[in-house]
């Protein structure tokens, strides 16, 4: 007695359809993923690597500069000057971050809540120092801020105050987190509103209906249902603060109390310190240490997010 025994029917092959579709979503990743390996992956690569040799300026063209591992992370905290503006980073980072979101969500509250007919036009008013070029913004606050002829010393004149050195050394910092708040609060404007839109107006109904007043509507309903978008406008707001070179440089030169941790890598790689030389290597240890904290809040986000989401 003979048992038939069956076998599997082999696996057909791929269809000459699947094949062009695979083909097909290559191509249009191949672009992406080009542009993220030449634009953002090799310079980070090449930044850190700089970071842990001794480039100067011939090293730097013709190559082969020494590897001294984490001498340059120790020479740069221990310069006199990192401490200092580690305290002036943190001052106008937190200063415009608070300001820009609390004056964009009080901003975007009022258009969201205002029927009337001008809102349009004075949103999109809003979104000017947005869209305007940074060296225009830059330099029209610098000359509106100037303590001869500037309109805000004017103003101040007409108001018998006394006139303010808002570009000196003293005053400098508090000058550019004006302006850099001024810049911030349309992007805020923008993402809040949006986040307001999408709160269904059936969650106010009933709290009214409950006895909720607006302070509690706002502090119960709103608040809540924005905090992912909050969460995205402040982390947004943090990475692009953090470096903020041109709107400091355009106004200060990075002087005085204006110095970041951005204007002051950028000094030491495009310009001369005190004394006269260029320091590639210290600036890239620069810029690796705000590429970490940057990379930490974010991580801080994604912590944030996936809490909310259990």
């Amino acid at each position: 007695m003979t048992t038939a025994t069956t076998e599997a029917p082999p696996r057909p092959a791929p269809t000459r359809r699947r094949r062009a579709r695979e083909w097909t979503a290559i191509a249009f990743i191949a672009p992406l993923v080009i542009y993220l390996l030449l634009f953002y992956a090799y310079p980070l690569v090449a930044n850190v690597s700089m970071s842990l040799h001794r480039f100067d300026r011939g090293t730097f063209v013709n190559g082969g500069a020494p590897f001294v591992g984490l001498d340059v992370y120790g020479e740069v905290v221990d310069n006199p000057r990192f401490w200092t503006v580690v305290r002036q980073t943190a001052a106008f980072t937190v200063a415009s971050l608070a300001f820009q979101y609390l004056l964009g969500l009080a901003a975007a509250v009022f258009f969201h809540r205002g029927g009337f007919r001008l809102a349009a036009p004075l949103r999109a008013a809003l979104l000017i120092p947005w869209l305007l070029p940074i060296i225009v913004s830059g330099t029209t606050w610098q000359w509106m801020m100037n303590p001869d002829n500037g309109i805000l010393n004017a103003a101040f004149g007409v108001l018998g105050l006394d006139p303010v050195w808002w570009l000196s050394a003293d005053n400098a910092l508090t000058s550019v987190t004006i302006v850099n708040i001024w810049l911030g609060i349309p992007f805020n404007l923008v993402i809040l509103y949006s986040g307001l839109q999408n709160i269904p107006k059936e969650l106010y109904e009933a709290a009214a209906i409950d006895g909720a007043g607006p302070w509690q509507q706002f502090r119960r309903i709103t608040l809540p249902m924005l905090r992912p978008v909050s969460l995205i406008a402040l982390l947004l707001g943090l990475v692009y603060t953090l470096k903020v070179v041109d709107v400091i440089w355009i106004m200060t030169l990075g002087t005085g109390t204006s110095q970041t941790l951005a204007t002051w890598a950028y000094g030491m790689a495009f310009g001369k310190g005190a004394s006269g030389v260029i320091r590639y290597s210290e600036a890239s240890a620069v810029g690796t240490v705000l590429l970490l904290v940057a990379l930490a809040f974010g991580m801080l986000y994604t912590a944030a997010q996936r809490k909310q989401e259990n």
